[in-house]
């Protein structure tokens, strides 16, 4: 059963421009919710996901590539009906655990930044799926429901202080605010993730090292004027 065509898509797009939202049959390639009807509620961008029809499936609004969709015959819209009340009802996907995501972004010297970024995320990278998978990939949308949007905490190091912000999908919940180095290690060793800990190290030794040489460079200075001091009083 092919998918739907781009004369198909733009006579979608008419129809959903005039109020209406027009009837979808889901083909072989969207697995078990096969031969059923749904209706089309969006058209998004076809350059950001494959995904971008946008159908509604009994409660849920989910998004679906064309090739998952066709134009539904004379009479479907009774059979799908038919099917949907003799198909058993799939168990929802667990939601997976939040893990931590780190990134660390190089700025070019003098300034110097590392972040520690925490995200809820799926435990596997998304990708195409084989075609044996389409069955559970294609029960999974017709009874996941929608995830919160994801938190995100981020510890930033950016011209010698140590902040750390955290969002939740648009929202802000904590503006960025000033830690401790101390802290910041801290931070990032519940993290406990390889070469983190030892580019914030790093970064560390660095200010030190740079302290260092600005607090030997005051105390050549202050000799400097002490000298010059007591060749003034043994002047007079």
């Amino acid at each position: 059963m092919a998918g739907l065509s781009h004369d198909e898509l733009e006579s979608i797009r008419d129809t959903l421009t005039a109020g209406r939202k027009p009837r979808v049959m889901f083909t072989d390639s969207a697995g078990q919710i096969a031969g059923q009807i749904g209706q089309v509620t969006e058209l998004t961008d076809p350059e950001a996901s494959d995904e971008w029809v946008v159908v509604r499936f009994g409660r849920d609004e989910l998004p679906f590539s064309p090739a998952d969709l066709t134009i539904p015959p004379r009479g479907a819209k009774a059979a799908a009906a038919r099917a949907k009340k003799a198909a058993p009802v799939p168990e929802p996907d667990p939601v997976p655990a939040p893990e931590f995501k780190i990134t660390r972004t190089p700025v070019p010297a003098p300034r110097k930044e590392a972040k520690v970024t925490t995200v809820d995320a799926p435990a596997s990278q998304p990708g195409p799926a084989p075609a044996a998978d389409k069955p559970r990939k294609a029960a999974g949308k017709a009874a996941k429901p929608k995830a919160p949007a994801g938190l995100t905490v981020t510890l930033a190091y950016t011209d010698g202080e140590w902040t750390v912000a955290a969002t939740q999908g648009a929202k802000s919940l904590a503006k960025p605010y000033v830690v401790k180095p101390v802290e910041a290690l801290k931070i990032v060793g519940l993290v406990d993730v390889p070469g983190v800990k030892e580019a914030v190290e790093q970064i560390l030794a660095a200010e030190r090292s740079e302290a260092e040489q600005q607090a030997e460079k005051l105390r050549a200075e202050l000799a400097e004027i002490e000298a010059r001091l007591a060749e003034l009083r043994d002047a007079g």
